[in-house]
């Protein structure tokens, strides 16, 4: 992540996701502001984040759209109920960025399958780059 701008885009991105269900669970918003303090965003402006809605900027490096990917996913097992809006919106989200249709299955069957929902790095890495070849 370079600017500013891309982290606060990145974040309210995820906000929006978080409460497409119509409600906020507080692992949710845990979650998300471990995510905000990671990336350097105050908290105040963290909070200003779910009053607006901002434009959400291309993330050019194939890493980074990985890893905002697998943020979402974590995110949509957060609150332990999986809503099919969140999958289908999960799925549009990783098109959008140019992802594997096919890998972001895959990570997200090994991530239901997986006792903590989570999905070691190299795994995840090796889901994508199976992909490529």
């Amino acid at each position: 992540m370079n600017s500013y701008e891309e982290k606060i885009s990145l974040l309210s991105e995820m906000i929006a996701f978080a409460i497409l269900d119509g409600e906020l669970h507080d692992r949710e918003y845990d979650f998300l502001l471990m995510i905000a303090e990671e990336l350097e965003i105050s908290k105040e402006k963290f909070m200003e984040l779910f009053e607006k809605r901002g434009e959400t900027k291309v993330i050019k490096d194939e890493f980074n759209r990985i890893l905002h990917f697998y943020r979402l996913a974590l995110l949509m097992h957060c609150d332990g109920v999986l809503h099919d809006r969140e999958k289908i919106k999960i799925n549009e989200i990783g098109i959008n960025m140019g992802l594997n249709p096919n890998a972001m299955k895959r990570v997200l069957c090994l991530m239901e399958k997986s006792p903590n929902q989570m999905v070691d790095g190299e795994v995840l890495l090796g889901a994508f780059q199976e992909q490529l070849n």
